[in-house]
């Protein structure tokens, strides 16, 4: 039996939900200011700020660059917690819970300790590669993997957590071996959570600014960088113009996502 909030829970929640979008929702109009500083439009709405969003290449190619950099960075965290997870829920070791602790202090620990702890690091790799070093876009790859992989673990952990080992069991007593077993029954059993935990870690990686505010200097210059650059020189509306793409980017995927879910609980049913 499923129940529904009554009328006064739903206004309540829409309350809720309207106060913490209003800084979100906010930014919009001050994106079609017609004047070169942030302000709400005085009558006049203007797209000369989305014009200087195509008109820029450094927006460009810092959307690129973070694009670029999620992309990886969510891959790479993602098939490490698989990976982990994996290896935690099959292998069940005697000190599980010290395993997933270790893993997830990134998450718990405070980003001032872990930006300066990456930078001295890639510095340290800059001395033998130029690759995956500082000011590199795979090294701020590496370090935002870093930084987002504990909550692809969490997820896929969660996940794990509700897959029913007997399958597994009578899968292993009719002689399928572990991969078999993984790829077969496993994955397919956790996949919206690996999904999750794509995702999660790409907008993750998307936003992160601290870690990347050490790591880099002139070269990797991402998009969350590039705003805050111009937050402290120059205060641009240009800023509030990519804030409402973004904004858009992460509304249409979060809509995908879930659209996308629901079309595969049908399909299972």
């Amino acid at each position: 039996m499923t129940t529904r909030p009554g009328l006064l829970a739903a206004c309540v929640a829409a309350l809720i939900a309207v106060f913490l979008l209003m800084p979100l929702i906010a930014v919009i109009p001050v994106s079609f200011t017609p004047n070169r500083y942030l302000s709400l439009p005085d009558g006049d709405w203007s797209l000369r700020h989305y014009h200087a969003l195509l008109e820029n290449p450094a927006w460009a190619k810092g959307l690129g660059l973070s694009i670029g950099i999620g992309v990886v960075s969510a891959l790479l965290a993602t098939s490490l917690a698989l990976l982990f997870s994996l290896g935690i829920w099959i292998a069940k070791p005697r000190y599980a819970g010290l395993w997933v602790g270790i893993a997830l202090l990134p998450m718990v620990a405070p980003p001032v300790v872990s930006a300066l702890t990456l930078y001295f690091f890639l510095i340290t790799l800059s001395k033998f590669n130029s690759f995956v070093a500082f000011d590199t876009w795979a090294g701020v790859a590496l370090a935002h993997s870093v930084m987002i992989a504990p909550y692809a673990v969490v997820l896929i952990t969660v996940a794990l957590a509700q897959v029913d080992r007997r399958i597994d069991l009578a899968a292993r007593g009719m002689g399928a071996g572990l991969a078999r077993r993984t790829r077969s029954i496993i994955l397919p059993n956790i996949r919206f959570g690996v999904i999750s935990a794509l995702l999660l870690t790409f907008v993750l990686s998307w936003e992160e600014i601290g870690v990347t505010l050490f790591i880099t200097s002139v070269k990797a210059v991402t998009l969350p960088r590039l705003m805050w650059m111009g937050l402290r020189d120059n205060i641009d509306p240009a800023i509030a113009a990519i804030s409402v793409v973004l904004i858009v980017i992460v509304v249409v995927a979060v809509l995908a996502k879930t659209v996308l879910q629901r079309m595969a609980e049908v399909t299972s049913k």
